[in-house]
C-alpha cells in the first residue's frame, strides 16, 4: 500500500518537473540558485518570467508565484532586483530584463555549460543564478536527488 502511494507521488513529481521544463535547486552554502535543463527547458524559465511580468496584479510589491513540484522556486515583485535564499526578485521591468538575459546566455551556449547571472542583473545580490545547460531531450526529473530512477520505481522498497 505505502509502496503504491510512494510510487504515485514520485510519478506526479516527475510529471511536474517535466511540465516545468527544468530542475531547480538552491544551494545556501554556495549561495546559488541552479536551474538545470536543455535549451528548451531553460527557455521555459524565461517564459515563466515573461508570464509573471505580463500579469497586472504582479505589479504590487510582495506579489509572488511559486513554481515546480516542491514550490520553493519563487518569483517575487520587489523594489530591488536580486537573488537570495527566499526568491528571485525585482521590479517587473527588471524581471523582464532577466528573461532577456537568460535567453541571451543560453542562445550561444553549448550543452555542458554553466552560465552565471548576477553582475549584469543585480551585482549586490547575495546569490547567483546558474543556468546548467544540458543536451536536447534532457529530462529534468532525472536531476532530482529525491526521486529514485524510474527503473527502480517499480521496486517495493
Amino acid at each position: 500500500m505505502w509502496a503504491v502511494l510512494r510510487n504515485a507521488i514520485n510519478q506526479a513529481t516527475r510529471r511536474e518537473w517535466r511540465q516545468l521544463g527544468f530542475f531547480y535547486d538552491r544551494d545556501d552554502q554556495a549561495r546559488v540558485w541552479r536551474l538545470t535543463g536543455s535549451l528548451t527547458g531553460l527557455l521555459r524559465f524565461r517564459d515563466i518570467l515573461l508570464s509573471y511580468v505580463a500579469e497586472p496584479r504582479n505589479a504590487l510589491q510582495s506579489e509572488h508565484e511559486h513554481y515546480g513540484p516542491y514550490m520553493y522556486l519563487e518569483i517575487m515583485t520587489w523594489p530591488e532586483a536580486g537573488f537570495d535564499d527566499h526568491a528571485i526578485r525585482g521590479p517587473l521591468a527588471e524581471l523582464a530584463r532577466l528573461a532577456t538575459l537568460v535567453e541571451a546566455k543560453v542562445a550561444t551556449a553549448r550543452p555542458g555549460s554553466c552560465l552565471q547571472i548576477r553582475e549584469e542583473f543585480a551585482p549586490e545580490s547575495p546569490y547567483t543564478l546558474v543556468l546548467d545547460l544540458r543536451e536536447d531531450g534532457f529530462d529534468p526529473a532525472t536531476a532530482d536527488p529525491l526521486l529514485p530512477s524510474e527503473d527502480a520505481s517499480h521496486l517495493n522498497l
